[in-house]
């Protein structure tokens, strides 16, 4: 993102015209690392600013979406609730052409009246905000020490002072710029190395704009000539890739304000990690449970497999028994006719020296009937194992099909509830949330239902009529879709245009081709106490199709 000192001069601009005299209503900190101030204005209502000192997107900006706040306030947050709750914004304006917008407050109670200043320092990995007074500092979100940093120190009760200057040329000053470049043109790395504030992705928009390297003039007139056309940069896939002042790039979407199209830039970001940091969550939790069964399963194999050998110890005890006569106390082994094998054999049948031929044959017998407990007992533990298994498989094969966080939601109740996920704290009387809607089309007449996870593929069956059409992959794990039929005949297109949408949302849909079997409601059942989205289907058909979600219009 092009958080230079040349885009926040457009930010700072409209946030003075929108927040001055403003009165600070609610302060909040959603992140460790951002700061949210609801402010009331006359002209505009309420209005979230936020304040992001995070690496990756430090910026200063107008928030678009609610986001939820930690149990605890963190202290930078208690402390800005102390000196600026119901304060009113006199100025928003930025220091020099640097990366700092100072927000001016005057903080009036009924016994006393200050005036505060928030220095929101939007510099990458070295964002920081400190709340000052008088020119000292109250408190920073980021603290140093002495020890830490001996140029600039951050803490309570410190004279603040700005970062140390860069050496570098002010775009503001045309004598300036003149002097670092003379009669030459520069390129978007000399411009950004050797001018104040202007990052690469602006020098490169201020090169694109003139057709190439440019000459001092020609890049003061960019920077200082007050033209801007706010807008959002896409990329070929059709994705926000950034928000600029101005742009010659073909793939934008212009803004009235550079603030609206921050919000749209940012409101993107915010929902994509979201998502992001869900799904990444929920995959760990599930594949370290799968991991946990699939050790477990190969623990039950290693045990079935030991045990493979219970006839043969039967036979031993067997065969001694049989030859007892022959057999004295003290013996090591002897060799006795298989009498059960169809070919003539001898084996050689290991004895306790300490045990009797008779003891030898009990323990023979002893350790057979062990064996035969153990692969009782671990058959219908390797069965429970094998469908525990396969159900978390079904749970991954959703996740990976997600494309939102609605399609997240329950499939973390699910996890939750399985014990894969720690239940978060409640907090109070929370009411429960909407389930999320199914997935639904129209595809020429036919509405189309299609599952997000396991608990609505159960919705979506308990809500099919007995002749309507039900889908789901053969041999992968999927969503589940059902075709409305309303009495009607169900078209071998519509068929067709619902499993590729079903084959879509399955373990399969990076195959060319896929089965999909389908059948009448009334034949497809969910046996009691079975796993969520588990079902057995009778009086099937089946149809290839190559997966697609788009061969039916969504509807929204």
């Amino acid at each position: 993102m092009p958080q230079d000192a040349f885009t926040l001069r457009a930010v700072t601009g409209e946030l003075e015209a929108l927040l001055v005299g403003g009165k600070i209503s609610k302060i909040n900190m959603p992140e460790k690392d951002e700061l949210s101030l609801i402010v009331y204005t006359p002209r505009s209502g309420s209005v979230r600013l936020e304040i992001s000192a995070s690496a990756k997107y430090n910026r200063i900006s107008i928030g678009g979406r609610d986001k939820p706040n930690p149990a605890n306030a963190p202290n930078f947050c208690m402390l800005l609730r102390k000196h600026l709750q119901n304060a009113t914004v006199t100025a928003v304006r930025q220091i020099g052409f640097e990366r700092i917008v100072a927000i001016d407050f005057d903080c009036v109670s009924d016994f006393s009246f200050s005036s505060l200043t928030l220095y929101c320092e939007i510099m990458g990995k070295y964002s920081n905000m400190v709340l000052v007074e008088k020119g000292v500092i109250l408190g920073a979100l980021k603290q140093t020490t002495l020890e830490e940093n001996a140029k600039r120190v951050l803490f309570s009760g410190a004279k603040y002072t700005l970062p140390p200057p860069q050496g570098k040329a002010d775009p503001t000053d045309g004598a300036a710029l003149a002097e670092l470049m003379g009669e030459g043109r520069a390129d978007e790395r000399a411009i950004s190395a050797n001018v104040e504030g202007i990052a690469f992705s602006t020098a490169a928009e201020i090169c694109a704009h003139y057709g190439g390297p440019v000459s001092a003039e020609e890049l003061y007139d960019y920077v200082n000539g007050g033209v801007s056309e706010p807008c959002v940069v896409f990329d070929e896939r059709g994705e926000p890739q950034d928000f600029k002042v101005r742009s010659e790039a073909a793939g934008r979407k212009l803004y009235p304000t550079l603030l609206e199209a921050q919000t749209a830039y940012y409101d993107y970001i915010y929902v994509k990690k979201t998502f992001d940091d869900g799904r990444r969550k929920l995959t760990g939790a599930l594949r370290s449970a799968i991991k946990k069964a699939e050790k477990r399963l190969a623990q039950i194999n290693g045990k079935l497999l030991e045990c493979d050998s219970a006839e043969e110890i039967k036979l031993k005890g067997e065969l001694i028994t049989a030859n007892i006569y022959r057999l004295e106390r003290g013996m090591d082994s002897f060799e006795a006719d298989d009498y059960y094998s169809q070919t003539p054999r001898k084996i050689k049948i290991a004895l306790d020296r300490q045990l009797t031929p008779a003891q030898n044959a009990q323990k023979y017998y002893k350790k057979y009937a062990k064996m035969k407990r153990t692969v009782q007992a671990l058959s219908g533990q390797k069965e429970e194992t094998e469908v525990k298994l396969d159900y978390l498989n079904s749970i991954a094969a959703h996740i990976d099909a997600a494309e939102c966080t609605d399609d997240l939601k329950e499939t973390a109740d699910e996890l939750t509830a399985e014990g894969i996920l720690k239940r978060p704290p409640e907090k109070g009387k929370k009411k429960a949330d909407a389930p999320a809607p199914l997935r639904e089309y129209e595809m020429d007449g036919f509405r189309v239902l299609v599952g997000r996870n396991n608990a609505q593929n159960d919705r979506l069956l308990k809500s099919l009529s007995p002749d309507d059409v039900w889908l789901h992959v053969n041999r992968y794990h999927s969503s589940h879709a059902g075709i409305i039929c309303e009495g009607r005949k169900v078209p071998d297109e519509v068929i067709a245009k619902a499993a590729a949408a079903c084959a879509y949302y399955s373990e399969a849909r990076g195959r060319d081709k896929v089965t999909v079997d389908y059948a009448p409601r009334k034949f497809v059942k969910k046996p009691s106490k079975s796993a969520p989205g588990f079902v057995t289907y009778t009086d099937y058909s089946n149809i290839i199709v190559t997966p697609d979600p788009m061969r039916g219009e969504r509807i929204k």
